[in-house]
């Protein structure tokens, strides 16, 4: 039997190279100050999904939302093996919190043919591991969460192996089901050259436009008419070579408006602190093996370690 698969990812801020101007006045995420990266755990979903489709048939489709930038970790999904890939991109869903992007997140997901919907655990930037869940709820199926290890899939039942932190617990149910997916699931595999290749150009019809729009800045009106025109072309053709990145706006998704944005998001940051830690009492080590020794020495005495 093939399973349709769903994989909910997500274009996160590198949180390693965390700096003083991380966040905005208003506390949320200033983006622009953190190089953007594909979120780890949505890998391991990403790797899971491929499995099952090797193993039993079915396609991956690949879902994020986000600005028009996100598009690039649909590109890297799709040169790792994803079949389909879509944004959800509206600037109406701009300042979702976890509920609100749950809620949207599940309009789009209802519009797709699906056995399994993935999803890493949690995501960098926020690390709230409430999305999933949630998506669940409002998608009204089963939810397995912290999956380590897929043990069996037979027909329409599902047994999984969630991890519990101190030990293990193996959950079977019946399918549609939505699955979290910690890092310690699996390792995710690499890009692959061939489909780099034949992937790299893929592009949604805002990247298309947007280039169009760079490479004629001072268009006139009448010239502005005919780019659209081009750009309508280009995307045909694309699409008739399985390159073109699906974009879904809120009026394709039909939600309630009043469940998006930030008129949906009950959540609201009431203060922001900015914690420095100074330095009272330094000591400089050589760095030789007589310094490092002498340091390892003073610490087993002064009972730091050992």
């Amino acid at each position: 039997m093939a399973y349709n698969c769903v994989v909910l990812i997500k274009q996160v801020p590198d949180t390693k190279r965390i700096t003083g101007r991380a966040m905005n006045d208003d506390g949320t995420v200033n983006r622009g100050a953190l190089p953007a990266i594909f979120n780890p755990e949505d890998l391991n979903a990403l790797e899971l999904a491929l499995q099952i489709t090797e193993n039993f048939g079915g396609n991956v489709s690949v879902l994020t939302m986000g600005p028009p930038a996100a598009s690039q970790i649909l590109r890297e999904a799709l040169y790792r093996g994803a079949d389909y890939a879509i944004l959800i991109s509206d600037r109406r869903c701009a300042a979702s919190d976890t509920l609100a992007t749950s809620y949207i997140l599940s309009c789009a997901v209802k519009k797709l043919d699906y056995d399994i919907v993935l999803c890493g655990r949690q995501a960098i930037d926020g690390d709230t591991a409430q999305v999933g869940p949630q998506l669940a709820e409002k998608l009204g199926i089963t939810q397995i969460t912290y999956v380590e290890k897929l043990t069996e899939l037979k027909d329409t039942t599902i047994i999984a192996r969630r991890n519990t932190g101190r030990g293990w617990q193996e959950v079977k149910a019946k399918l549609p089901v939505l699955l979290t997916v910690i890092g310690e699931a699996n390792e995710p595999r690499p890009t692959a050259a061939k489909k780099l290749m034949k992937y790299k150009n893929a592009r949604t019809q805002l990247e298309v436009a947007e280039a169009l729009a760079g490479q004629n800045p001072q268009a006139s009106e009448t010239e502005v008419k005919k780019l659209a025109a081009l750009a309508e072309d280009r995307c045909r053709d694309l699409e008739e070579k399985g390159l073109l990145i699906k974009l879904w706006g809120l009026d394709y998704l039909e939600p309630d408006f009043n469940w998006c944005g930030r008129d949906g998001s009950p959540t609201k940051v009431h203060r922001i602190q900015s914690i420095v830690l100074e330095t009272k009492e330094t000591k400089d080590v050589a760095p030789t093996s007589d310094g490092v020794a002498t340091m390892i020495h003073e610490l087993i005495e002064e009972h730091t370690i050992g």
